[in-house]
């Protein structure tokens, strides 16, 4: 007991200490808020408690640790935001206000929230300087007294997506409620509220997959070159995709990105009871390169999270990739005396389109066929260390792009699962706010997806839409591979890669001269060598 009494008071000591340094640094707050009172309080309230936490196999569970070490808490830090947001306002200066706007509701919210209660715009590259009176909150990201305030009034409505997300605004800091799934004492009820200021309330909407969607799903509003609205594109639309495949009445996105502890744990570490079905804060994803960059250069762009603690994230994210993404098999290996005909069957796994959300995102077959002697009869989608793969028309030329494929028989031909974007005059692009609509998306499909029946903002698009082995939850690919002159038995390798930022998502930046797309060309360019994953593969020998 005395252990938990000292425990408290060095909580409430830090916290009034944080609350106060925190003031310090943001301007008088407008009359609204003062009124109200200031909604947020940023992660260290709740890391304080919510961390230092084991299960029972020993593993550190910590909410506030595994969070600070994820893209939800470095969304205002990561260097290709901040470099696709310069891009966007270079294009369209114009637009800056509205731009800014519109991309710092979901990575910086809380400074957001704060500029629009002062009738102002929300800005991005001013709060990335630590003389902005809102940076601390800024830099906090997609922070815990963001998620947990968010009210299901408006869940799965088209006014809840691209940041409409709802808050209760009518009661001030001290009388807010922070949802969560659990029933908490009155004790806990007190602590709780003395260290962050919230009210713990249980309420299952925090774990609906709506809630995600109100930030992950995202639409654009294209411009043509004199700033003139030409057109509304899905920039992102994972839980649409969801909503549309079989997964929508099995799992939600938190059963996935946030798994459960299969035994009951703590996760309050002052006054904490273990509680069953405890989803991780880990937000597992898809996004390790971004992660790797982050820790790499963790000085410049103010990580706060422990190395260890983004490599433990890192390792994450590569197991999920590895285990719970994709299969692929190699299937009707035929030979004859000058032709190895063989299909590649891969089945998508994931509870939406893979690669889904933002467009940057590939996977590709790389298939070698090699020879008794290990000569390379036949290559296609090899990866290259500056991030391209060879054969890929859009990384050779920026505008043109890799068609779809049912066979391929040519090394200069490869399976690319991507969407390709076109401006209003049908040019290849990857500007955000040029794209029109996409010319082709042939990103695997979900279990359950019904493609002839998608809306157009999760439609397939392109030579798949008539792919008839392109269905729900994976495609089948022919391959035709003259093999006349080699001796066998040839062994045939398949792989099912993946990049985050594909090769020209990154180059196309290189043309733009300003800090944030300079250092990001840096880094990619660095580190492109390692930025594809392997998410599935297969390998077999066909006799001579």
């Amino acid at each position: 007991m005395f252990r938990s009494m000292s425990v408290l008071m060095t909580v409430v000591v830090a916290t009034l200490v944080l609350a106060s340094n925190g003031w310090a640094q943001r301007r008088a707050a407008p009359q609204l808020l003062q009124e109200a009172a200031w909604p947020f309080v940023t992660s260290e309230r709740c890391i304080a408690c919510h961390s230092g936490l084991t299960s029972r196999t020993g593993e550190d569970v910590s909410i506030g640790f595994n969070w600070r070490s994820s893209m939800m808490a470095n969304s205002a830090r990561d260097p290709y935001w901040q470099a696709g947001v310069r891009r966007e306002v270079m294009d369209h200066p114009e637009a800056q206000a509205a731009i800014e706007d519109k991309c710092s509701i979901c990575h910086m919210p809380m400074a957001r929230f704060r500029a629009a209660a002062a009738g102002e715009s929300g800005a991005v590259f001013a709060n990335l300087t630590g003389a902005s009176a809102d940076h601390v909150e800024a830099a906090d990201g997609t922070s815990c007294a963001v998620c947990h305030q968010i009210l299901a009034d408006n869940f799965g409505q088209p006014g809840s997506f691209t940041g409409g997300f709802q808050f209760d605004t009518t009661r001030p800091l001290g009388e807010r409620a922070a949802f969560g799934p659990y029933e908490v004492e009155d004790g806990q009820v007190n602590v709780m509220r003395s260290a962050s200021s919230f009210i713990p309330k249980s309420s299952d909407h925090i774990q609906e997959s709506e809630l995600c969607a109100t930030c992950h799903t995202l639409f654009t509003h294209a411009l043509n070159a004199d700033g003139e609205e030409v057109g509304e594109l899905a920039e992102q639309v994972p839980y649409l995709e969801w909503e549309h495949s079989a997964y929508r009445n099995a799992r939600s996105c938190q059963n996935c990105h946030m798994p459960e502890l299969p035994d009951s744990t703590l996760i309050a570490s002052v006054l904490g009871v273990p509680r069953h079905g405890f989803s991780q804060h880990v937000f597992r994803g898809g996004n390790a390169f971004m992660l790797g960059m982050l820790n790499q250069h963790r000085g410049a762009q103010g990580l706060v999270a422990l190395p260890v603690e983004m490599d433990a994230s890192i390792r994450r994210t590569l197991e999920h990739l590895g285990s719970s993404t994709a299969h692929l098999r190699l299937e009707s290996l035929e030979l004859s005396e000058t032709q190895l005909r063989l299909d590649v069957a891969i089945e998508n796994l994931a509870g939406h389109k893979f690669p889904t959300a933002y467009p940057s995102r590939r996977a590709w077959i790389h298939l070698t066929v090699r020879a008794a002697d290990g000569t390379v009869v036949f290559e296609s989608g090899a990866f290259r260390p500056d991030g391209s793969i060879a054969g890929n028309d859009n990384d050779t030329d920026p505008l043109r792009f890799e068609p779809h494929y049912t066979q391929i028989d040519r090394p200069n031909q490869v399976q690319i699962y991507e969407p390709i974007m076109v401006d209003w005059q049908d040019r290849v692009t990857t500007g955000l706010l040029y794209g029109v609509h996409y010319i082709k998306d042939n990103r695997l499909l979900p279990r359950g997806f019904d493609k002839t029946t998608a809306h157009d903002h999760v439609a397939v698009k392109g030579g798949a839409s008539a792919d008839p082995d392109f269905q729900a939850a994976g495609d089948r690919v022919r391959y035709v591979v003259d093999v006349s002159g080699n001796a066998g038995p040839f062994t045939v390798t398949a792989e099912l890669l993946y990049q985050t930022i594909g090769y020209r998502w990154a180059q196309n930046l290189a043309a733009y001269e300003a800090v944030e797309t300079e250092r990001f060309v840096g880094y990619y360019n660095a580190m492109a060598q390692g930025s594809a994953v392997l998410i599935a593969g297969d390998s077999k020998t066909v006799p001579k």
